[in-house]
């Protein structure tokens, strides 16, 4: 592992410190921002690359991605899709289908020693696993860095192990391997309170933890409905050629323009079909029948569909790696 953060990174890690989505009033100022960010990513790392889950969130941050390297060609750097063994097929599908669309180079962080028990033991989500079974590896995050006693895990992505290892372990054997200095996310400030107290540049530099890193942050400034209003507003009819740009939000799959489908727009189908926030196929759940973007975001619970475990160990979750 990389024992030192390359010192020829040079960003303000203190930009954001304090503030919150109300400090960027309006949506052309919170754009502006996260292109500003976004430029500043692609300009100082060497070898940057893009936490892309499907959600509304990151493919927002690969839209800004995209339309930053166009403008100042700059290269794309790579998008890392985390593969859990847990994902509704439709968001693998989605990703692959704009990876291709947008020319960007997909890369799977995958714990490999986990996929290949659950494969020979023929495991379901919350079936147990041994934790004498694992990698030398895998044990040492375990019992050293989780301290996590008990001799079996479940197989479940949001829970404290299973969230480390399927997830965390998995990211930073991809950023080791790969040499990345900058992980790009599509993190908020709103989104949960873990997330709150972050900066655009954050500093991940504990080798002891992680590979040394820091993770960019184009949208912390945005909340959700800022989000859907950037990609009604904007992302779509910038993509899709036959929408209109005068701000028209579909109420329903049903209600695209003529000449739409839904698989023309940049938009995760789970989101159309009532899914508010994106997690493991077993443990979320829609909130409503509506689409994500009609529902009551500012009086509800943006990851209220989504199994609490993780949720309420989201602070600790974060100290070891997680996004």
């Amino acid at each position: 592992m990389r024992s030192t953060f390359p010192d020829y990174v040079d960003v303000d890690y203190t930009d954001g410190d304090g503030e919150e989505p109300t400090d960027y009033p309006s949506l052309q100022e919170k754009i502006e921002k996260a292109i500003e960010v976004t430029r500043t990513g692609l300009e100082e790392y060497e070898n940057p690359a893009v936490m892309w889950t499907g959600g509304k969130d990151s493919t927002l941050t690969l839209y800004f991605i995209n339309q930053v390297a166009r403008k100042f060609d700059y290269e794309k750097p790579t998008a890392v899709f985390i593969d859990h063994y847990q994902h509704f097929d439709e968001i693998i599908d989605f990703v692959e289908r704009w990876a291709s669309e947008w020319e960007i180079e997909l890369t799977y962080a995958r714990n490999e020693d986990i996929g290949a028990y659950v494969d020979e033991h023929d495991l379901e989500p919350g079936d147990d696993i041994p934790v004498s079974a694992l990698s030398d590896h895998n044990r040492h995050h375990v019992r050293e860095l989780l301290e996590y006693d008990d001799e079996t895990f479940p197989f479940l992505l949001d829970t404290y192990v299973g969230n480390h290892l399927l997830k965390t372990v998995a990211l930073n054997d991809v950023l080791e391997r790969d040499e990345i200095d900058g992980v790009i996310s599509g993190v908020r400030w709103d989104e949960q309170e873990a997330r709150a107290d972050e900066t655009f540049f954050s500093p991940r530099h504990d080798p002891d933890i992680y590979p040394p890193h820091d993770r960019i942050q184009p949208i912390l400034q945005f909340d959700e409905r800022d989000v859907w209003d950037v990609f009604w507003n904007y992302v779509v009819p910038d993509v899709v050629a036959e929408f209109p740009d005068d701000g028209y939000v579909p109420q329903s799959a049903d209600d695209l323009p003529d000449g739409v489908t839904q698989e023309d727009v940049p938009i995760s189908p789970k989101y159309f079909a009532g899914f508010r926030s994106l997690g493991s196929e077993v443990s979320t759940e829609k909130t409503t029948e509506d689409p994500a973007w009609l529902q009551d975001l500012e009086n509800t619970t943006e990851r209220a569909g989504r199994a609490q475990d993780k949720e309420d160990l989201m602070e600790r979750l974060r100290d070891l790696g997680y996004m």
